[in-house]
């Protein structure tokens, strides 16, 4: 099977293992306990303690995997390679709304790494899709579930 290359920045990089090492360790041990607790209360037909403890662990093991593949397969954007002439993941983006007239700001990451809090937008979503490979002044029209969106790139920066 052919796995997909996670695109990641240094940071969400890191951020992935230290949630793994966290699963890995802390956690296990946390619902080890919880299923040692409720082997206690005997009989484990009518042991909803035990039922939800195996249901966590269960849920604990499948992110782990999930994260391990992440790690496996992270594909780092290097620093020093991304440049402000065009849009490419990683850079900061300033755009002005043409229709509501206003500036909107986004940073363009991999989709394991997008918070929309943060305004971190995946460089495969609409507007990510229609950034990449653009110049600064350029106008991109966006094909939103809302509608044609154009925008014009005011700023590029990393």
């Amino acid at each position: 099977m052919d796995e997909k290359e996670v695109i990641l920045t240094q940071e969400g990089f890191d951020k992935i293992e230290k949630e793994l090492e966290y699963l890995r360790t802390e956690k296990r041990a946390e619902i080890a306990e919880r299923i040692k607790v409720a082997l206690g209360f005997g009989d484990l037909s009518e042991n909803s303690e035990y039922d939800e403890a195996k249901n966590a662990q269960a849920e604990n093991e499948n992110k782990i995997a999930e994260l391990e593949n992440k790690v496996r397969y992270a594909k780092i954007i290097d620093e020093k390679e991304i440049d402000t002439k065009t849009v490419q993941i990683g850079n900061t983006v300033t755009l002005y709304d043409i229709e509501f007239d206003e500036e909107v700001e986004y940073t363009i990451v991999g989709s394991t790494e997008v918070n929309l809090a943060e305004n971190k937008i995946s460089n495969e979503s609409p507007i990510g899709k229609a950034l990449l490979g653009a110049k600064k002044g350029a106008i991109i029209e966006v094909d939103a579930p809302a509608g044609i969106i154009k925008y014009e790139i005011r700023k590029i920066t990393k």
